[in-house]
Formats: structure tokens, C-alpha cells, sequence
């Protein structure tokens, strides 16, 4: 803080959180702690580069007054973020009631009789701030609704990993099912065959015994026979659904 006879400035250094194709503003805060009316005016070394408002006025006894310095968009950075520009704030006593309009350029004319107080004020580039790292909101549960959504591709992932395994096994179940049965209807189907071969021996033992006796068929031929067409029919249904 810069404390004069007339007004206390601050802060003393113009502070702008540089950024390139963005207007900042920073702001002066003055103070009169004396019993007169106080007129400032505020000048500066690059004045296409800053606007300032307002630029003059009248500070009342024992009150404050606010001055907002607002830098205009910049297409290039400095070199080193280094800034030469600076500001002068030169203040003065003024006539008592006297208002923004009363103020004149003679006023601060160090020439004259009038007592000019002035301070040089600086610019500064700072950093930008960054922005605010986003706060996880805890559930009702402890965990965070931010982490679960963030793990969602995490959780996705487990869950066709397991809904792979899951058809899996049941492609192995019904793999294994098929297995079975066709192991069981091999066996039904090598078990017909047997048959199949030892009725057709029985049948032609009959054939040469009815030939040697010259006889009519014997029943049990005819049975026989008739076994036979049904073993071949079994058969070739299961030859035809293996």
C-alpha cells in the first residue's frame, strides 16, 4: 500500500493474469482519510493498450473509491512475460462539493500553486490461474460417482469378459451334451450292426436247413426275417441321424 498525504493506493503494482486474445481487468482501490475532497487522475504510458474508469474523479472525505484498469486483448506474449508499461496516479485537493465535472487539467499542472501527490505503479504479468481439479462427490455407498463413471470402461470390460466365459461354457455344456449323444448312439448304432450280422447268419442257417429238408418255410425263418427288416430299419435311421 502507498500512503500519501492525500489518498492510500493499493495495491501498488498492476497485476494481470496474462492471456493472449483475452481482455483482464485488475483494480485500485483509493482511500481519503483526510477531512478535504480529493481529486486523482491516472495517466499511463501506453494508454491504446489500457482503458481505465474512471480515469478522474473525486474521492470524498473519509471515504474510498474503486478505479478498474482493464488491458485489452493481446495477439502476442511478451518477450520473458516482462512488461514495461507503467502508470502514474497523481491526486490534489479539491474544492469542497466539488464533483468529476469540476476537474480540470490545470488542476494537476505541477506548475501551479496546487500541492500534486503522485505515485508510479507498475505492470506485472502473472499466470493465469488454472482451472479448479473437478472434487469427487461421495455416494451414499463411500465411493465416488466420478470414479465409477471414469471405471465404467474398466466395468464394461469385466462384464464381457465374463459374459464371453459365460458362453463358453454353456457352448462346452452343449459341446458336451452332443458328445455324449453321439457317443451313445455309436454304441446303439455298433450294437444294431452286431445284431444285424448275427440274425443274418441265423437266417442263412435256416436257408440251408429248409433247402436240406425240402420243406415249407419254417416260422422261425419267417420271424427271422422279419427281425431283420426291422434291425435294417433301426439302423438306417440311426446311420441317417448320426
Amino acid at each position: 500500500m502507498s500512503t500519501g498525504e492525500l489518498l492510500s493506493i493499493e495495491p501498488q503494482e498492476l497485476q494481470f493474469p496474462f492471456e493472449l486474445r483475452k481482455q483482464i481487468s485488475c483494480s485500485l482501490n483509493l482511500s481519503n482519510k483526510t477531512d478535504n475532497y480529493v481529486a486523482f487522475k491516472v495517466k499511463t504510458t501506453n494508454p491504446k493498450k489500457y482503458c481505465v474508469r474512471p480515469n478522474t474523479g473525486v474521492v470524498l472525505p473519509r471515504s474510498t473509491c474503486n478505479v478498474i484498469v482493464i488491458m485489452q486483448a493481446q495477439k502476442e506474449a511478451p518477450p520473458d512475460m516482462q512488461c514495461k508499461d507503467k502508470f502514474l496516479l497523481q491526486s490534489v485537493v479539491a474544492s469542497p462539493g466539488a464533483t468529476a465535472k469540476d476537474i480540470t487539467s490545470e488542476m494537476f499542472n505541477k506548475e501551479s500553486e496546487h500541492h500534486v501527490e503522485e505515485c508510479k505503479l507498475r505492470v506485472i504479468y502473472v499466470a493465469a490461474p488454472r482451472p479448479p481439479s473437478p472434487v469427487r462427490e461421495g455416494s451414499e455407498e463411500g465411493l465416488s460417482p466420478r470414479a465409477s463413471v471414469s471405471d465404467n470402461g474398466s466395468l464394461n470390460a469385466a462384464e464381457s469378459v465374463s459374459r464371453t466365459r459365460l458362453e463358453q461354457h454353456k457352448h462346452q455344456d452343449n459341446s458336451d451334451d452332443a458328445k455324449s449323444l453321439m457317443f451313445k448312439l455309436t454304441e446303439e448304432k455298433n450294437s444294431a450292426i452286431q445284431q444285424n450280422k448275427r440274425l443274418q447268419q441265423e437266417l442263412d442257417f435256416l436257408r440251408r436247413e429248409a433247402k436240406r429238408g425240402n420243406g415249407g418255410i419254417p416260422f422261425m425263418y419267417v420271424i427271422l426275417v422279419a427281425l431283420v427288416g426291422l434291425v435294417g430299419i433301426i439302423l438306417g435311421y440311426i446311420l441317417k441321424t448320426t
